[in-house]
């Protein structure tokens, strides 16, 4: 949309109007300039860059209790609006990640019935998010069958 705007000359003979209307060009768009961040916001954006350095996974709400410490008066909704301006994310697990995802990623379980005969011949891994002081940590383990079970032994 926005490339298409400026093609809308008002010294054509045709008129601003129709011009936008030809070009699919929402008028609004040629007369809008934004407004600047007061000076308040961006003092309150470069102390929460600042701190989220060394605590990135702090979220809007601890950002709220942060900021009223050094007497800014602010609300959840405005750190949203500061944290979508500055693109951040707190860094945190994401609810339900266990939940099943679409049936065509969904891959059948290929051990059912599976014989174990001999060592290393079935492996298994997992992952394990662990949050840390300065960010984020993810933890694999590796597991092979290294013996497999005789009856005979007992085991």
């Amino acid at each position: 949309m926005k490339a298409r705007a400026r093609f809308v000359k008002p010294a054509w003979t045709i008129s601003v109007r129709r011009q936008c209307e030809l070009l699919t060009v929402n008028r609004g768009q040629l007369y809008y300039a934004p407004k600047e961040e007061r000076p308040e916001n961006l003092e309150m954006m470069r102390l929460i860059d600042k701190h989220l350095i060394d605590h990135p996974t702090e979220g809007v709400l601890s950002m709220v209790a942060f900021l009223r410490d050094y007497n800014f008066h602010v609300n959840p909704k405005r750190i949203r609006r500061l944290f979508g301006l500055m693109g951040y994310q707190a860094i945190y697990p994401r609810k339900n990640l266990s939940k099943l995802g679409m049936a065509q990623f969904i891959k059948p379980y290929l051990l059912c019935g599976l014989k174990i005969t001999r060592p290393n011949q079935v492996w298994c891994t997992d992952i394990k998010y662990i949050p840390i002081r300065r960010g984020f940590l993810y933890l694999t383990a590796i597991n092979g069958c290294l013996q497999p079970k005789d009856p005979r032994l007992g085991n």
